[in-house]
């Protein structure tokens, strides 16, 4: 029961993890399109740091569980 319930939580963390990524790179296509102009510089470059970001808080996240999960047991 324990291997299954282990299982599910990692297919749902690569799922969520998978999300996020094409989220970033939907960011980074967006700030493509947009006009060049300097109204948008700092929004971009904002929304493209910030997208990326998610995905490595949540990657430090799943990190800090896991060494504890190992330390509890």
């Amino acid at each position: 029961m324990n291997e299954n319930h282990n299982d599910y939580n990692y297919s749902k963390k690569e799922a969520l993890y998978k999300r996020m990524f094409k989220f970033a790179k939907d960011c980074r296509a967006l700030v493509k399109r947009l006009p060049k102009i300097s109204a948008n510089f700092e929004d971009s470059k904002q929304l493209i740091r910030s997208s990326g970001s998610v995905g490595a808080n949540y990657i430090e996240a799943w990190d800090a569980i896991s060494k504890k999960m190992n330390y509890i047991g």
